[in-house]
């Protein structure tokens, strides 16, 4: 095939743009920010999970408080309704009995007491725990969602490279002679499409070239097309070729 050098030497300039293209289509589909915001989601199920399992113990904690500061209130009326009792009675047998059933009172109160120190002070670690992770989840949250906006960024910003490449790069293949631009886009199927040669080494698969395949390129012609012997490219020949 024949093809004017400037020809086939704007090939090189599709080859970057077609490369160029490639670049940002990777990076639009996969940012590289998404697979931290994958483990980011993951870690974030194991803490939510968690502080579920928190919040629940937080809340039986409470709920037993609860009960024991109702218990507190019933032992407290009915040592008031007794001792109000004892003030009137005369009768020795009777007063025995309401001052006994006030002293078991309150041991009562006092084991409730206790109790109900000891259940504000769990409920007080539970709480602090409770907090403590929603902290944690936070701080994946904000992660996440400072990941996901930087990712949402590059992806627009290789979207609109993807667009540019696309943009020139039909302007430069209407420019170029038809049976070029078909050899070209059947080699470039399969990988770089051309290249340049610089200093006998073919800048599609940086192979450095030597005898017969120097050889046969000195003998060509300015206008043939020729390939690499390695990589199959289009080889576009400049002063920098090292012939």
């Amino acid at each position: 095939m024949k093809a004017r050098p400037e020809d086939q030497l704007r090939l090189v300039d599709l080859a970057a743009l077609d490369a160029t293209a490639r670049a940002a289509d990777h990076a639009r589909r996969n940012p590289e920010q998404a697979a931290r915001v994958q483990e980011l989601l993951a870690q974030r199920q194991t803490q939510s999970t968690e502080l579920t399992r928190l919040l629940g113990v937080r809340d039986d904690i409470a709920a037993e408080l609860s009960r024991v500061e109702s218990d507190v209130a019933v032992v407290d009326a009915r040592a008031a309704r007794d001792a109000e009792r004892l003030s009137a009675v005369t009768n020795p047998k009777d007063a025995q009995g309401l001052e006994h059933e006030i002293a078991s009172l309150a041991k009562r109160k006092s084991d409730l007491e206790d109790a109900e120190l000891e259940l504000m002070e769990r409920l007080d670690l539970a709480a602090s725990e409770v907090t403590a992770q929603e902290t944690l989840i936070a701080t994946t949250n904000d992660e996440g969602a400072r990941l996901s906006a930087a990712a949402k960024a590059d992806v627009a910003a290789a979207t609109a490279r993807l667009e540019a490449a696309g943009r020139d790069r039909s302007a430069l293949a209407s420019s170029l002679p038809g049976d070029l631009l078909a050899l070209y886009e059947k080699l470039a199927v399969r990988g770089t499409g051309a290249a340049l040669l610089r200093q006998r080494t073919c800048e599609g698969c940086r192979m450095v070239l030597a005898g017969t395949d120097l050889h046969s390129l000195r003998q060509a012609a300015d206008d043939d097309v020729v390939t690499c012997p390695e990589c199959g490219c289009i080889l576009v020949r400049t002063d920098e070729s090292g012939l």
